[in-house]
């Protein structure tokens, strides 16, 4: 599992506070007393062939089942220990992470939540990989090997300067955005499909920049340099402050799902189980 996840024996035995021969002769051992290589050697780098893919989430779920042999045999079987690996898209992990986490960490404080932040594709594709044990993302995911589960809604919001023409206009249709210069998300990110998707019913405009993170975004859209689609929950201090303005879109739909998705092939131990039951208790 390690040299899966570093790519490396020697990145591997660091992790596991092991010599890296002896790192590389359990791999070599692993492999024999299977019968089959795991891994394909290049330019000094480990990668998983096609039977590692296959044995990989069951490797995981031996050491999952592992840690809950030895939580149920110790003298607290109710305090979970361990580490939890989550993902979140950016607008989870950057703006809602206390509502995803805050009451999971409050009562299992002795759980090391490792937390991995970036668009909804790649955190989708980590999990599916098994590099991450559940992800919470915008957007929608058709993915037959994801078990996806609605977590909460939330909403776009088209924002401006408060100098911007469309922000001096009393009321707005969706004519008067013909030629706007829109800033853009990257490509794989939910964020950038919804606006898409919103754009399609409006008259065509410019792309200006595509920017991979939101907070670079509102910067451009504060300096001027066009309009943009952005998630409420971050536009909130700058709405306040008066550098941006949220212009009114009533004939725009840009309210969304966040959705927590798992891989159907991995074992889900105790730590998912416990945070899926902190989040179902915080939704009631």
């Amino acid at each position: 599992m390690a040299i899966a996840a570093d790519g490396s024996a020697r990145a591997a035995a660091q992790r596991l506070h092991l010599t890296q021969p002896a790192a590389s002769m359990a791999l070599s051992e692993l492999e024999r007393h299977l019968g089959v290589a795991l891994f394909a050697r290049e330019n000094r780098r480990l990668r998983l062939n096609e039977r590692g893919r296959e044995m990989l989430p069951l490797a995981q779920e031996v050491l999952d089942r592992l840690q809950e042999i030895q939580r149920c045999g110790s003298s607290q079987p109710q305090q979970l220990s361990g580490e939890l690996r989550i993902g979140a898209s950016n607008t989870v992990g950057n703006y809602l992470v206390g509502e995803l986490l805050a009451d999971f960490v409050r009562v299992h404080d002795r759980v090391a939540v490792r937390l991995r932040v970036d668009n909804t594709d790649t955190i989708v594709a980590a999990v599916r990989k098994h590099e991450l044990d559940m992800g919470c993302v915008e957007g929608q995911v058709a993915d037959a090997d994801m078990d996806v589960r609605p977590w909460r809604h939330d909403a776009l919001a088209v924002c401006a300067r408060p100098d911007h023409p469309l922000a001096q206009m009393q009321s707005l249709t969706s004519h008067d955005f013909a030629q706007a210069g829109w800033i853009l998300r990257e490509q794989g990110s939910a964020t950038r499909a919804q606006t898409e998707r919103a754009l399609a019913a409006l008259p065509p405009g410019k792309t200006v920049l595509e920017l991979g993170q939101i907070e670079a975004i509102k910067q451009a859209v504060i300096a001027g340099l066009g309009i943009a689609c952005l998630p409420e929950e971050a536009l909130g201090d700058a709405v306040q402050t008066g550098r941006l303005v949220v212009l009114p879109t009533p004939f725009l739909n840009l309210r969304r799902r966040l959705s927590l998705v798992l891989s159907r092939e991995k074992y889900h131990g105790a730590l998912v189980e416990a945070l899926l039951a902190s989040l179902q208790s915080q939704a009631q």
